[in-house]
């Protein structure tokens, strides 16, 4: 009985957002957001993009549409579709990180520092917004370093089945000479990541520096 319902509660989950989602938006704009998904999850992030050009109202899509233009480096443009889709869903942390990540990027750290702190005051635990404020602490030099580790500290405890943030945390640890640490963060991220993914390659490139170097 229970492995039913484990299998069922995502498949009800996903029914759910799909009958919130048509509310916003017609089978058409539902298939190619579908579509749009794919070709990003495969990088093809300007594909991505444009795909999602004429799009107007649908916020996932515009998120979407925002993150695709950002990777391939259309700021400019990433910064219209997110802001478009903030002022339809204001409070909406993956459009407000990536927009802070351009603010940042276009040299206000200041205004990317405080989106941050405001996802943040909403929800202490958001592993994106974690991350990024450790990334805008470690650029303070020595003065940020011990808020950057307490802040990646706050991710692993936040969701220990994040690879990334064991990563993250491994390059701090080595950064800051502590070789064992950084290792140990690697070997878990390792058990987290299917073979094939970009993120275990990235893993293993640093494990085999640390063991290279500190032999």
């Amino acid at each position: 009985m229970k492995s039913k319902a484990v299998v069922f509660l995502p498949a009800l989950l996903c029914l759910l957002a799909m009958s919130c989602a048509s509310r916003e938006a017609g089978e058409e704009t539902l298939l190619l957001y579908v579509r749009s998904q794919n070709v990003y999850r495969e990088g093809r992030f300007a594909e991505a993009a444009t795909m999602l050009k004429a799009e107007r109202k649908f916020v996932p899509a515009l998120i979407l549409r925002g993150k695709a233009e950002y990777l391939s480096g259309d700021l400019a443009a990433a910064e219209k579709s997110l802001k478009k889709a903030l002022a339809l869903r204001r409070e909406n942390p993956e459009a407000s990180i990536f927009l802070a990540r351009i603010y940042r990027e276009n040299g206000g750290k200041k205004e990317a520092q405080r989106i941050t702190e405001k996802i943040l005051s909403g929800n202490p635990s958001d592993i994106r917004a974690l991350r990024f404020a450790a990334e805008i602490a470690r650029e303070r030099g020595p003065a940020g370093e011990a808020a950057s580790a307490a802040l990646l500290d706050k991710a692993v405890e936040a969701s220990s089945e994040s690879a990334m943030v064991f990563l993250d945390r491994a390059r701090q640890r080595w950064a800051g000479g502590n070789s064992l640490g950084a290792l140990e963060d690697l070997g878990k991220a390792k058990i987290l990541l299917s073979r094939g993914s970009p993120v275990l390659k990235a893993v293993e490139t640093l494990e085999s520096i640390i063991i290279e170097v500190s032999s």
